[in-house]
Parts: C-alpha cells; sequence; structure tokens
C-alpha cells in the first residue's frame, strides 16, 4: 500500500498547490482502460473519501469511458470491479474509430492527433451530459516532460500541458491530478492494488512518436540518474527560468553559467 499512499499524496499535492478541485465539484475522469486512468479514477474515489472525513470537501466523481470502436475492447472486468467498489463508470459509444479510418495517412496509419482531439471532445461533451463541473485526465509527471521535449524537437518551442486550465471551447474547467506522479509510481500502484488494465487494441498502439520520447528517455536516465527528477522540477521551478529575450540579460539571469572546462 505505500505505493498507493504515494500516489495519494501527489493527487493532494496537486490540489493544494493548483486548487484542482472545489467543494460540491462532479469530476468526469475521462477513462482509457489504460493503467494510468484507470488507477486516476479508482485513486480519485479514494481521494473523495479522504477529502470528506478530513478536510469536510465533497465532490462526485464519474468515470467516462468512450467507447472508440477498436475491435475487441473487453471492459468487463474493469466495469466489475468499479461496481464492485461503488464507482460509477459511464460507457459512451462512439464511431471514432471510423473517423479514424477515413482520416487515416496515406501509408495507412491512424492520425494519434486527431484522435485525441476526438476523444477529448467526446469526453467534455458526455461530462457536460452527465452535469459534470470538470474534467480529469491522467496525464503524469513523464507525459509532461515528454511533452515538452516532444514541442522543443519537433516544434522548436518550450511548452509543456498545464496542471489545470479552461477548456473555452468546450467550456469547461480540465485538470491532470497525476501531475506530480511518476509512471514507475503508477505502475506499482496498480499492481499493489489489484486495479484491472484493458489493453489497448488500437493499431497504433506502442507506434507513436512519444513512445519514441519515452525510450530516449529511459536511455538517459540510466546515464544521468538524476535527471529524472531534476526534469519534473524544472515544469513548475519558474524562479530558476533564463531563457534569451531581445533585451540585454542581467547578472541574475545568468543562473549557474558553464566554464570552458564544462562546455
Amino acid at each position: 500500500m505505500n505505493a498507493m499512499k504515494q500516489i495519494l499524496g501527489c493527487i493532494r499535492k496537486a490540489d493544494q498547490d493548483y486548487g484542482m478541485i472545489a467543494d460540491h465539484d462532479r469530476i468526469a475522469v475521462g477513462v482509457s482502460g489504460g493503467k494510468d486512468s484507470m488507477l486516476l479514477l479508482y485513486c480519485l474515489h479514494l481521494y473523495q473519501q479522504f477529502c470528506q472525513r478530513i478536510q469536510s470537501k465533497q465532490f462526485e466523481v464519474v468515470g467516462i469511458h468512450i467507447q472508440m470502436g477498436f475491435p475487441d475492447m473487453d471492459f468487463t472486468d474493469a466495469a466489475a470491479f468499479f461496481k464492485q467498489h461503488g464507482i460509477r463508470l459511464e460507457l459512451v459509444p462512439s464511431r471514432i474509430y471510423d473517423i479514424l479510418k477515413i482520416q487515416a495517412n496515406d501509408d495507412g496509419s491512424l492520425k494519434c492527433s486527431l484522435c485525441s482531439t476526438l476523444k477529448k471532445g467526446a469526453v467534455n461533451r458526455a461530462a457536460k451530459d452527465f452535469g459534470c463541473t470538470k474534467v480529469a485526465f491522467a496525464h503524469h509527471g513523464d507525459d509532461a516532460i515528454e511533452t515538452l521535449l516532444m514541442n522543443a524537437i519537433y516544434g522548436g518551442r518550450l511548452a509543456t500541458f498545464a496542471p489545470k486550465m479552461y477548456l473555452s471551447n468546450a467550456e469547461m474547467p480540465f485538470i491532470r491530478p497525476f501531475i506530480y506522479a511518476r509512471e514507475n509510481q503508477i505502475r506499482a500502484a496498480v499492481e499493489s492494488c489489484g486495479v484491472p488494465v484493458v489493453k489497448s487494441t488500437c493499431p497504433m498502439d506502442g507506434f507513436t512518436r512519444r513512445q519514441d520520447m519515452k525510450e530516449m528517455l529511459e536511455r538517459l536516465y540510466a546515464e544521468y540518474p538524476m535527471a529524472r527528477d531534476n526534469f519534473l522540477l524544472m515544469l513548475h521551478n519558474e524562479k530558476q527560468l533564463s531563457l534569451w529575450h531581445e533585451e540585454t540579460a542581467d547578472e541574475q539571469a545568468e543562473l549557474h553559467p558553464i566554464s570552458k572546462s564544462e562546455s
């Protein structure tokens, strides 16, 4: 249970730092079936009980699974697990896979960015249908680091997703309670608590730029272990931010300059 305590501690810190959850919220959790989203729904249910007991803060949690249409996706065990624990899970049908096949790349591969957009839109619409006040996705700290580097490599900009934001087009607040959690902590918590995982049958699973980035980072962490924690720290260490600007930099901006012997 130590792994679960670590995850719940990460959720509590994210909630305290960014004001993610308010009294009387009804939070829609996007549940794909993977370990991250399955654990997030379960953990927010546990955190709900903690808040009600310790902080007198009450909120509801609703799991929303968009049925993408991928063949042989079986949610039977997942639905049974959440029902056993008194957690609400809604299964919402969609035609997203049909759309993705029509809009496929020239080589027949599916467009992951389009899939993400369609899935997020479907979750937002379902959240409104179920009277939810916020949407939560299970993006974690490692996802944030991967997104930062992908934007740097492919887009020439330093940017990653925000812990909390307002989606103006959907008119819905959006939160990521796992931002301080690491993937290995999530994996350990899933195993220790017996949370079922539904294997993705998406034909693109494991063949994406994000997977390449994940593997590159693991190689880097193997050689520079301190980078694992420091990369997460840099995402919210705003006082140590120093980038190029048109005006002349002053001495205060010269943070830890590299000497010739280090270059």
